[in-house]
């Protein structure tokens, strides 16, 4: 499961009901969180309506959904552009993003440990896909399964709102998450700290453990924010 981008329906209703400025909004949010629309680059009206063969109207709606999630910034005489983030709002999301990885670290190392030993079990499976898209210089491949590391923790809490304000996040974040993990040594570092959460999660049978796999996880976020300032 990729939870970043968005899912096609096959419930014929739901397609029904669903405006065509949101379908185009969709199009338009996979080619950003693809990379195909980079941090900068103009949207520019006639040629989305061109592309997709829509009316303005969706691609207006469209637009402005886009701009309220926070991922492109409208200006007037200056048209549509895909959001840059500024060094002072990449900070603040990390560690918005370091809370809640702590957060959902510590409330899963409590749970019983049937479950946190099937979900470890699960997170060294994609530790050791990682390791796989290391050995392979695949550096897409390593952020899909990077990005399942984590949703593992947000998905298993059952939060609906901690969901919604985590993919927010992720989303804004993407870009500069993957220029992070484009550099194969920084690839290698993080996934040394996946197994170190891993193995945390998979003994966390006391407070002390309990709060080492909390803190390892927010760390973790942490020392990415690291890693991409010596980018």
């Amino acid at each position: 499961m990729n939870f970043l981008f968005p899912t096609p329906s096959n419930d014929f209703a739901e397609i029904k009901n669903t405006t065509l400025g949101t379908l185009v909004r969709d199009r338009l949010l996979t080619k950003i969180l693809c990379g195909d629309l980079a941090p900068g680059q103009a949207l520019r009206e006639p040629e989305i309506v061109e592309e997709l063969q829509v009316s303005r109207v969706p691609v207006r709606e469209a637009l402005r959904q886009l701009e309220s999630m926070g991922l492109v910034v409208a200006r007037k005489n200056c048209g549509v552009n895909v959001r840059t983030l500024t060094d002072k709002e990449v900070t603040d999301l990390y560690a918005f993003r370091a809370l809640l990885d702590g957060f959902a670290g510590q409330q899963i190392a409590l749970r019983d440990k049937t479950q946190r030993i099937a979900l470890a079990a699960r997170l060294d499976q994609l530790c050791n896909e990682m390791d796989q898209a290391i050995s392979l210089d695949d550096a897409k491949s390593y952020y899909s399964r990077n990005l399942q590391f984590h949703w593992s923790f947000i998905e298993a809490l059952g939060n609906a709102e901690i969901e919604k304000t985590y993919r927010e996040i992720i989303q804004k974040l993407h870009l500069a998450r993957f220029k992070n993990l484009k550099s194969l040594e920084h690839r290698k570092r993080s996934n040394d700290e996946h197994r170190l959460i891993t193995a945390a999660l998979h003994d966390a049978d006391s407070p002390q453990e309990i709060q080492k796999c909390a803190a390892l996880l927010s760390n973790h976020v942490s020392q990415a924010l690291d890693r991409l300032r010596e980018i």
